[in-house]
């Protein structure tokens, strides 16, 4: 039985803006799916400390007001959910985000804007994996293929159920189903075990991403840099606070 057919564990925020070093979690969910199946789930909901901006409030419905007065203080939501990512990487379970480069950057953000252990420190030492980023595999195995490639048009090609875009919950378990779904399309990909899966992803990442630089760069944006990193990009060091 290959990975996709055991448990996989859905992750997803929602957040104040869309510069993962510096937005805010305003949600987020793990969730437990197996077979396709939701069998147990975590939600947050944080007060993020600072305004969400009114184009975020249109995204996810989450108001000022709602955040400031139900919201937990956003360094102990950031650090629960670090807790719990963690504890299933360190039992080798694949934690499946749809572009997670964002929302892992942004939760290592939050962790070092509060001064708490980094995700690779609660690991001991090594980086968060295995990480499943259906948006990275599906990019890659179905690299031609026009149209968008956000969650909802990538959820549509697979025929995957999307109940409420950004909803954190709903994405999360839409992620995990997206991730089986890639795999039962293409069977090379539910061949590679988790961790050569994850190794891969670096190395599709980091080549799209150089692809796409030289794309912009042929089209005038002389100075364009896409970030190859994956699933965390750098911090540097002047990470505002």
């Amino acid at each position: 039985m290959g990975w996709h057919q055991e448990l996989l564990i859905g992750f997803d925020l929602e957040t104040t803006g869309t510069d993962p070093r510096e937005a805010r979690i305003v949600t987020g969910t793990v969730i437990e799916v197996k077979a396709g199946e939701p069998m147990g789930r975590r939600e947050w909901l944080a007060d993020p400390g600072v305004e969400i901006p009114a184009d975020a409030v249109a995204v996810h419905g989450i108001s000022n007001e709602r955040a400031t007065a139900e919201g937990r203080p956003a360094d102990q939501v950031a650090d629960a959910i670090a807790g719990v990512l963690v504890s299933y990487w360190k039992s080798g379970v694949p934690v499946v985000a749809y572009n997670a480069a964002f929302d892992l950057t942004l939760l290592a953000a939050e962790l070092r804007r509060y001064g708490l252990p980094s995700l690779t420190d609660r690991l001991g030492g090594t980086h968060p994996a295995p990480v499943i980023d259906p948006y990275t595999i599906d990019r890659w195995v179905d690299r031609y293929r026009r149209g968008k490639r956000n969650l909802e048009a990538v959820c549509a090609e697979y025929g995957i159920v999307l109940g409420a875009a950004h909803n954190a919950t709903a994405d999360a378990l839409a992620a995990a189903r997206l991730a089986s779904a890639i795999a039962d399309r293409h069977p090379k990909i539910a061949s590679l075990g988790p961790a050569e899966l994850h190794r891969s992803q670096i190395e599709w990442y980091a080549q799209w991403a150089a692809d796409f630089q030289a794309f912009l760069r042929r089209k005038g944006e002389a100075d364009a840099v896409v970030d190859g990193s994956w699933p965390l990009r750098e911090l540097t060091e002047d990470q505002p606070a």
